[in-house]
């Protein structure tokens, strides 16, 4: 449709027509294509920034539209342009329109975003980039540890990294970054949100910010805040830059992405783009009343808890999320993602309501799509709903984050497990959760801290939450830590105390990473970061949120063992095995693939599961050979081992059984001071191990 009605003949028009492909602003040296979807407007117009101060603009009406997409290109426009649309149409809520011209919107596909609430504009951008040959590093589950991290929060006070760079994306890829990530043994950084994101208006009003950055608002749009260069485009070079330099140290990109619901909250919240374009298709209404008569209802339906829920079945709404992740894979090299309550994008409207479905739209077309099939997929497998928990029951290629590996492993280290069972199966990596199915251990991404809780260090230190400085009288952040402080609430000077807790955070990160599984890491819990009791610091861009690198105060001693704990892991399989353990034999005549052993030696009993009293196990992993084969099919022969993971409050002694396959190990990894790396200790005898300890034997060499 072209509505124009010429004046003159040899006119031309000042608006091209352009085409309705693809969605965004399209630059070339020749023109700029834009192209945008509001199927309901009556008529859209572009707005492009003029130089200088004061957001004056020039407005270019958009004459042509086609399968409800307003499109147009204009001549001669450089990038780093500032552009956005005021779009006219019905303001009708109750039929779920929210027109507004006097608003100025931001493009959904804006590649990148100037300014702020109430001052922000898309900009064009110029997309090449020289990769210089990266390439995908697409490393396997297996061998993948993922490190999740807040980009400003890492850096802002690592006084090695040029002060103009410290919070950035070029800081977050400075040399300094990737030698500690290399060092430590990280394959994988987990980005908190890095789509462009604006802070709650209420957090405004009280002199804060979403620091987390969960509420998105550009979905192709790299955070500018994060740009030290500029946001004018230059943030997305920056971001690629990023990417590039953590690719050549190895270390894979994964996205924490938020597609449940956007910035723009509730029906009374603020209007930046969606709501203002297509507020109907984009964002879910509660369903129709059974007994009613079908009409709509414009109350929003939210399973985020952040004012709505983005309607993944909407074609528009699903086009956009597939898009976006296309774009960030193809265009910006990144490695995977993590999915933000991921249940509420798994849902499909029917006659009993809005349900979880695991056939629905978005999950289909991930599956099947050639580019995303391909890349890491975790999903945070649940939502605020009751009916949203999801945990083992995402569909291939999908893994999960493991809360209840988070559970176990916490209440068996505070002495509250009321047994063995449980952390036993989580240990091996959660069979009862992924094996039916056919997955692997792989889909269990096991953590024991992430970014919403306490880390580490606060686990052990604190019994309460301390979130006073949220400014929500405390009332905010979950009840449910399963923390120990070990006697003293907080800090404390206390010897005992401090020793004890550094042994606890150095059992847990042990655990962690000598888990079957993927093991996910909390930015700084390796060296003790502490938030001061804050469990919710989503609002905390300050000294609670982000790293302290001062050694004075650092839990090196468990840096130490976490780093030996992943070297372990990384250089021998049988620490990381993909297929799941069988408690059979592997070669005729030889041992168990997985043995789990009684303090006096025998193997475990049902009465051992069952004994709510033991807070001792021992996991012997047999390396002679693997079960898996090779690449070619050859066989895998490593070392065997034998861990011990004891809760208990008092020393123990442990049973070594005399056998056929192994007749000594050698300590490679103790949280016990009493038990030094190095000790060699002969089968058939005893090892005394002191309270609250991991201790880990390799196989002596003959």
């Amino acid at each position: 449709m072209t509505p124009t009605l010429w004046r003159t003949l040899g006119e031309q028009a000042a608006v091209w027509p352009g085409r309705n492909w693809p969605l965004g602003a399209t630059w070339s040296p020749e023109s700029t294509n834009f192209a945008v979807h509001a199927p309901n407007a009556s008529a859209v117009w572009l707005c492009v920034g003029l130089p200088g101060p004061g957001g004056a603009e020039r407005r270019y009406p958009l004459t042509e539209q086609s399968l409800g997409i307003w499109h147009g290109a204009l001549p001669s426009i450089e990038p780093g342009t500032r552009y956005g649309y005021r779009v006219e149409g019905p303001y009708a809520p109750e039929e779920g329109m929210r027109f507004d011209p006097s608003l100025l919107l931001l493009d959904p596909y804006g590649l990148a975003v100037s300014g702020g609430p109430g001052s922000a504009w898309s900009v064009v951008v110029d997309p090449t980039f020289d990769w210089q040959g990266d390439t995908p590093i697409r490393r396997r589950w297996l061998d993948t540890v993922v490190y999740e991290l807040h980009v400003k929060g890492f850096t802002k006070l690592h006084d090695r990294i040029p002060e103009e760079l410290r919070g950035t994306y070029a800081g977050l890829g400075h040399p300094v970054v990737t030698d500690y990530l290399n060092d430590l043994g990280v394959t994988a950084v987990e980005l908190l949100p890095v789509h462009q994101f604006f802070p709650e208006p209420a957090l405004v009003e009280r002199g804060t910010v979403n620091y987390w950055g969960y509420n998105s608002i550009g979905y192709f749009a790299p955070h500018a805040a994060y740009s030290s260069s500029g946001d004018m485009g230059q943030q997305v070079t920056e971001f690629k830059e990023m990417v590039r330099s953590l690719h050549a140290a190895g270390i894979e990109v994964i996205l924490d992405v938020v597609y449940n619901h956007t910035a723009e909250a509730g029906p009374d919240g603020p209007t930046y783009s969606f709501r203002g374009l297509d507020d109907r298709g984009f964002y879910r209404r509660v369903p129709p009343a059974p007994d009613g008569d079908g009409a709509f209802d414009d109350t929003y339906w939210d399973v985020t808890g952040c004012g709505n829920t983005v309607n993944a079945e909407d074609p528009l709404a699903l086009r956009l999320i597939l898009d976006s992740l296309r774009y960030w894979v193809t265009e910006m090299h990144v490695d995977g993602f993590r999915f933000d309550l991921m249940s509420a994008l798994t849902r499909t409207a029917g006659p009993d309501g809005i349900p979880v479905d695991m056939a629905c739209k978005l999950l289909t077309a991930i599956g099947q799509d050639p580019v995303l099939r391909h890349v890491k997929l975790i999903a945070e497998p649940w939502d605020v709903s009751m009916d949203g928990y999801l945990v083992g029951r995402m569909p291939p290629p999908w893994v999960e984050w493991n809360d209840q590996y988070r559970d176990t492993i916490r209440d068996f280290w505070r002495g509250q497990s009321h047994g063995t069972q449980q952390v036993a199966t989580r240990l091996a990596g959660s069979s009862d959760l992924y094996a039916d199915d056919g997955r692997s251990a792989y889909n269990s991404v096991n953590f024991v801290t992430a970014h919403d809780g306490f880390t580490v260090r606060d686990l052990v230190s604190y019994d309460h939450k301390h979130n006073e400085a949220n400014g929500e009288d405390n009332r905010d952040g979950t009840d449910n830590n399963r923390s120990w402080n070990h006697g003293v609430e907080g800090e404390t000077n206390d010897p005992e105390v401090v020793a004890l807790r550094r042994r606890q955070a150095a059992n847990l990160m042990a655990t962690l990473c000598l888990s079957n599984g993927v093991p996910m890491l909390t930015a700084g819990d390796e060296r003790g970061r502490t938030q001061r009791g804050n469990n919710n610091p989503y609002c905390q861009d300050n000294e609670i949120s982000w790293v302290d690198w001062r050694a004075d105060d650092a839990w090196l001693d468990v840096y130490e063992v976490t780093r030996a704990a992943l070297r372990l892991r990384r250089e021998h399989r049988t620490l990381r095995q993909r297929h799941w353990f069988e408690g059979r034999p592997t070669i005729v005549g030889g041992p168990k693939d997985l043995a789990w052993l009684h303090p006096t030696g025998r193997e475990m009993t049902a009465d051992d599961w069952h004994d709510a009293g033991l807070a001792t196990v021992g996991m012997f992993v047999s390396g002679r050979p693997l079960r898996q084969p090779g690449p070619r099919g050859e066989q895998l022969i490593d070392a065997s081992f034998l861990l011990w993971f004891h809760a208990g409050a008092e020393p123990v002694e442990v049973y070594l059984p005399d056998n056929d396959w192994v007749h000594a190990g050698d300590v490679v990894l103790s949280t016990d001071p009493g038990l030094p790396v190095g000790r060699r200790v002969e089968v058939g005898g005893r090892l005394a191990i002191g309270p609250r300890s991991v201790v880990v034997m390799r196989e002596a060499d003959a």
